[in-house]
């Protein structure tokens, strides 16, 4: 009811495994190159900052005050409602050898001299870079016991050579959309921190659901070669990886597009894993097992003899 793609031949997805081996060496050797150049452009988050908080007596339209902060050079403000749609909360990057309060003074002054109506000052405060590398530690130690919690489970729940494969996988999914966002100087932020977790949420699974199906059909299939059973599960799960990422993919564009500023590095960050972990899936994931020599004998549970069971018979 719910394939998309119905058909009774198995699609050669194993063909094209060792030039798609070389390309994600490539992809990861340059995500690694363009790292060490230019490595992450940091969000405030993880830099510091001025955090300033004003009132307007009207709703505030954002895009007007981004506009205004702008030509009052401050191109780079992060600008968000909080609270109401009354109260905007504006970030800036440290500016070296100005205080805080003097930023806060020169945003209010420029939002006063606008059409903005009544501007007050709620708050000014300001974020420290120690407070952001202590956030970006965490961060990596987060994403680092993630994967080894993930090699674990895997290897437990089917065999260490499928564990490898995934692993590899996130890790390269990772790596990759690291690489595009410093090629590129996205700004990374806590929301791009959160969407890496999920890419590697959503990626394990999508390789969960392939090899649930290859742990399967190895046991059904004695005949076959492992890269036809490899093959055969992924045509078998393809309607189902279709389905999940078109609908992924969907809300995230429509984030993408009507979600704000603020929420774009988040989208952006996604949509690519989704891309790179579906691909992965097949081509990191499923082709190392098989480079490691899974076998039918790997994925069939060892049958142990109960004590006593000789006696059993012979009676």
């Amino acid at each position: 009811m719910f394939e998309i793609i119905k058909t009774k031949q198995t699609i050669g997805f194993m063909k094209f495994a060792n030039p798609a081996t070389w390309l994600s060496l490539i992809l990861v050797i340059l995500s690694v190159v363009t790292l060490s150049i230019n490595w992450l452009n940091w969000g405030l988050d993880f830099t510091g900052g001025t955090l300033i908080e004003v009132g307007f007596e009207q709703p505030a339209n954002l895009e007007n005050v981004r506009t205004t902060l702008a030509d009052a050079e401050f191109p780079d403000a992060v600008v968000q409602h909080f609270g109401s749609s009354h109260e905007v909360m504006v970030r800036l990057a440290p500016r070296e050898g100005v205080k805080g309060q003097v930023i806060g003074n020169q945003v209010l002054d420029a939002l006063t001299n606008a059409d903005f109506g009544n501007v007050d000052m709620r708050r000014i405060e300001f974020v420290g870079p120690n407070v952001g590398d202590e956030l970006a530690e965490n961060g990596g130690i987060a994403i680092i016991i993630a994967l080894v919690c993930i090699m674990l489970y895997v290897s437990m729940r089917f065999e260490w050579r499928l564990a490898m494969g995934s692993v590899l996988a996130l890790a390269h999914d990772i790596i990759i959309t690291l690489g595009i966002f410093s090629l590129f100087q996205i700004e990374f932020d806590l929301t791009v921190l959160a969407a890496l977790l999920a890419v590697v949420g959503y990626s394990l699974n999508d390789t969960i659901v392939v090899f649930d199906r290859i742990r399967e059909n190895f046991r059904l299939l004695a005949s076959d070669t492992p890269s036809d059973i490899v093959d055969k599960s992924l045509t078998q799960t393809l309607s189902r990886t279709i389905i999940t990422s078109g609908t992924t993919i969907l809300t995230l564009v429509s984030l993408f597009v009507v979600g704000g500023e603020l929420i774009h590095g988040f989208a952006t960050a996604l949509l690519i894993g989704i891309f790179v972990g579906t691909y992965s899936s097949i081509y990191v994931a499923s082709a190392l097992a098989i480079k490691l020599g899974i076998s039918r004998d790997h994925m069939i549970p060892e049958v142990v003899e109960k004590e006593g069971a000789d006696q059993d018979a012979i009676m």
